[in-house]
Order: C-alpha cells, then sequence, then structure tokens
C-alpha cells in the first residue's frame, strides 16, 4: 500500500538527525566574588558552590534538557537539576510547577515594581527563585526561572545563575548554563518580572539569610528576553 504524503514526511522528519544546538557563550564566577557569599548559611552557600560549578562546564542552552549529560540544559532544567542535587528530589521540572511549588509553600514574593530599588526587593536574598511570565511564547502564567546570586562584589550589580539563550551578563550575550545580570524588563516589554522564593525546605528560616544590598545603579529598565 502506498504512503501518504503526511506519513512519508513524519517518517523522514523521526529518522533525520537532530540539528546540532548552538555553541554555548557562557560566563561565571568565583563564590567569593558574591559580596554576601561568606554570610550566608552552608546549605546557600553550598547552593551557590555548585552552582557556579555547573558555569564552569561551557554547557549551551538546550530546550528540554535537565541533564549536563546531554550538553545543555534549558532554564527550568538547570534549576531542577542543581536543586535536586541539594537533596530537594521534590523539585518540580518545569517553571510554572516551580512556581506553584513556592506558592505552596508559602515563600512566594509576588512583586509589581518595576525598579529594584522598591521596597518590593528588601526580602531579596541569595538562594532564592526568580520568575518571569511572558518569556517564550507558550501558553503558561509562568515561562522563566533562575537562581538569584547576590551582587557582584566589583561592580555591585545584582547577579543570577541558570540556564538562557538571549540574556546578558556584563554587556555580553550569553548562551547556556550561565551567570547573568539580573535586571527587570521595561514597561514595554511582553516580559514581565512577576516574584521571587526561597527555596522550598533547603533552609529552616530563609528570612535569616542577610539580604542583598540594592544596585544603586540599576533603574530595572534593562529588558529581560
Amino acid at each position: 500500500m502506498p504512503r501518504s504524503p503526511i506519513l512519508h514526511m513524519l517518517i523522514l522528519l523521526l529518522l533525520s538527525p537532530a540539528l546540532p544546538a548552538a555553541p554555548a557563550m557562557v560566563s561565571t564566577l568565583s563564590p567569593e566574588e558574591i559580596s554576601e557569599y561568606e554570610s550566608q548559611p552552608e546549605a546557600i552557600r553550598k547552593l551557590i558552590r555548585e552552582s557556579l560549578a555547573l558555569t564552569k562546564k561551557n554547557l549551551t542552552y538546550l530546550y528540554g534538557s535537565n541533564s549536563p549529560k546531554r550538553g545543555g540544559m534549558d532554564c527550568s532544567g538547570t534549576v531542577q537539576y542543581i536543586l535536586k542535587s541539594q537533596n530537594l528530589h521534590d523539585t518540580p521540572r518545569q517553571a510554572d510547577e516551580i512556581h506553584d511549588w513556592s506558592m505552596r509553600s508559602g515563600t512566594l514574593r509576588e512583586v509589581t515594581a518595576r525598579s529594584l530599588d522598591s521596597n518590593e526587593y528588601e526580602d531579596l536574598r541569595p538562594g532564592d527563585l526568580l520568575f518571569w511570565s511572558g518569556t517564550y511564547g507558550i501558553n503558561r502564567a509562568i515561562t522563566h526561572v533562575m537562581i538569584y546570586l547576590g551582587t557582584h562584589r566589583a561592580s555591585g550589580k545584582p547577579v543570577m545563575v541558570g540556564a538562557s539563550d538571549g540574556r546578558s551578563y556584563n554587556g555580553k550575550k550569553r548562551r547556556g548554563v550561565s551567570v547573568f545580570d539580573f535586571r527587570l524588563p521595561r514597561a514595554d516589554s511582553k516580559a514581565k518580572f512577576v516574584g521571587y522564593a526561597p527555596i522550598p525546605g533547603l533552609v529552616d528560616d530563609p528570612t535569616g539569610n542577610d539580604r542583598s544590598e540594592n544596585d544603586d545603579t540599576n533603574d530595572g529598565t534593562a529588558l529581560v528576553f
């Protein structure tokens, strides 16, 4: 029986080799370059150390991956991998699921302010999860997640760690599992920063961590992809 054109196309797609991911372009820091590092509980210091160690593996951005063995990971896959390495084995896979997990734990802090100088960010601490909406063309309330590292000692700017294909660090576009500048979307951007949360179950009293100093030079208007 002759094959239909659609079936033939599906077979060709399945048999075709996958396109290689774009090469990684990543940045990294040492834990000591984070101003708040030494004052954190050991659980947060370990999280920072192991997150930054992952940025040294030259991993690219790879949608759908949560394993370094594949040569790259996506944003929620990176966060899930990091948190599972901290024995948080119930960490969900998707950004919206991680957001809901934080909400159920009672740790989520929702924000509407468009400047990091706002008092809505006064509880932001190293190790907190960061959440965005509208960053990708997918029908989910939360589309992006990263981990806040704290303040870069040399520049005084807030930084974060995770995976992205388009965000920047120190003015340079990065791709992969990397350190990135933590900036808020412009008012006219489709992307919105929606909130932050201490990682559920990581420390007994997350509010006891030394908070980050606000960056007076960052007016929170840089575009987030």
